[in-house]
């Protein structure tokens, strides 16, 4: 009995904690020992986003709110429902100051940055997660692999850790929603694995991949084991547990500040559409087409706002304005061309110095913004040139041709061991961006306009003042 109560307790703590700074719900009906809301809700500095699941609530009992390491910790630590299920630093500043950084989220084996660090006074604590305070970043560690085709020659770590054993990787916690809608497991992949038996495969090729959801069950317990500090392994009903609430969970942008609701006049913003989007692996695929129709790539991904067409820039309501720059921001986001060059896991693997295309060669999956396959590539993020001096720099080496490179996280290559793969990341699933800055897999885009001037930059757009605003409008209503 005293077991029961102590967990109903931590329950009770962790629910307080993760709801701190959104609407718990619009209505709630009774599923166990907590209430659980019909929806979560959670405040951005764009607007309001929303969670809904295909189970028709949200299930606060679930394993996914237990904590079963030795460190306090819950999958809603650092993936909490209103930051769009992931972590921002205003969130996680405000815990530290609730609880002098002592939150479970404040733990050495992963959020300080070095294991090693000195955390026995609040102001030393404060140095310790300055890199999740201030980006919101968990420290991954990770080895060079022995077989590797390159080494590590030097190491500039600012916090005096990393080492070709495990070099110190500064990543943001992905969102355990809309998961319906990817196609690999982590930014380098390192839990997507392969199934000769599986139908998710390549088109034309043996290359065939686990289903999402057996690779989200081996996270669920690595992540347990490591970020929670577990001494056992989670049972296969835990697992399939949790998994089963990540996949139900779709989470999107449901008002914006100015343009007011996101599903007016016809427009299919907000998270209830998406759990009737199609999908599946090779959905709409940029190089061979869709897998099962045989359509051609269309490059028109995006369709929610198409009746906000009607709307101009010219009008004398400020609700109405706003509408039209959100469907320009997405005419762009399907149309604008982008000279292509230089990006690993695009021109080197197709053998092509230049190709033009949009922003949905890479977000291609119908209204979701994930690419339909496993697609990893290198556009920059982590190249010496953008370091900042909170971020460690690793100086690698071609063991055949004696190249190196400088990066401040090596991406995929640490998992292949591949000298192309190093640099390469996933990209996200784009719903619900507005609830969990800062971007990329680093954190070094505070805001989307930062996004945005990131790619204006890199790829040479040009764009214009109100082309970027527009962007960034779509984005937002995401």
């Amino acid at each position: 009995m005293k077991k029961q109560i102590s967990v109903l307790l931590l329950l009770l703590m962790v629910t307080a904690t993760v709801f701190a700074n959104g609407d718990l719900s619009i209505s709630e009906t009774n599923h166990g020992s907590l209430k659980s809301p019909s929806s979560i809700s959670g405040t951005n500095s764009h607007g309001l986003d929303r969670t809904y699941s295909t189970a028709g609530f949200i299930d606060l009992n679930n394993a996914f709110f237990k904590a079963f390491g030795t460190n306090g910790r819950t999958c809603a630590t650092c993936h909490v429902p209103t930051e769009g299920w992931a972590i921002t630093p205003k969130g996680i500043k405000e815990r530290f100051e609730k609880t002098a950084g002592k939150d479970p989220v404040f733990r050495l084996v992963d959020g300080a940055n070095s294991p090693l660090a000195d955390v026995s006074t609040v102001e030393k604590r404060r140095r310790a997660y300055s890199m999740l305070l201030n980006k919101a970043n968990i420290r991954v560690g990770i080895g060079i692999p022995a077989d590797a085709e390159f080494e590590l020659v030097e190491v500039d770590d600012p916090y005096g850790f990393a080492s070709a054993a495990e070099l110190s990787l500064f990543r943001r916690p992905m969102p355990t929603t809309n998961l319906k809608f990817i196609s690999a497991v982590m930014w380098e992949g390192r839990e997507t694995t392969l199934d000769p038996t599986s139908s998710d495969c390549i088109y034309g090729t043996t290359t065939c991949f686990s289903p999402i959801p057996f690779d989200l069950s081996t996270q669920a317990n690595h992540a347990t084991l490591g970020h929670a500090e577990a001494l056992a392994d989670l049972t296969q009903a835990e697992r399939a547990e949790i998994v089963a609430f990540e996949m139900g969970l779709f989470t999107a942008q449901v008002k914006d500040n100015v343009a007011g609701s996101l599903t007016d006049d016809g427009a299919r913003g907000g998270p209830k559409p998406l759990i009737d989007q199609a999908y599946y692996f090779g959905i709409n695929d940029t190089l061979v087409g869709d897998y099962r129709t045989r359509e051609p790539f269309n490059p028109m991904v995006m369709s929610l706002y198409d009746t906000w067409n009607r709307f101009s820039s010219r009008s004398r309501d400020s609700r109405e304005k706003a509408r039209s720059a959100i469907a320009r921001g997405q005419a762009l986001f399907n149309s604008k061309p982008i000279k292509i060059s230089g990006v690993k896991g695009i021109n080197d693997d197709l053998g092509i110095s230049e190709l033009t295309g949009t922003c949905t060669t890479c977000h291609n999956t119908p209204n979701s913004g994930n690419h339909s396959t496993p697609m990893p590539l290198d556009i920059g993020v982590s190249d010496a040139s953008r370091r900042t001096p909170d971020m460690p720099l690793y100086t690698l080496r071609n063991k055949i041709t004696g190249e190196t490179i400088q990066t401040t996280d090596p991406g995929r290559a640490l998992i292949t061991g591949k000298w192309k793969d190093v640099g390469r990341f996933k990209g996200p699933v784009l719903r619900a961006l507005a609830s969990r800055p800062p971007y990329f897999h680093d954190g070094s885009a505070k805001d989307l306009a930062a996004v945005i001037d990131f790619y204006n930059t890199r790829f040479s757009l040009r764009l214009t003042d109100r082309e970027k605003a527009d962007l960034a409008a779509f984005l937002a209503a995401l």
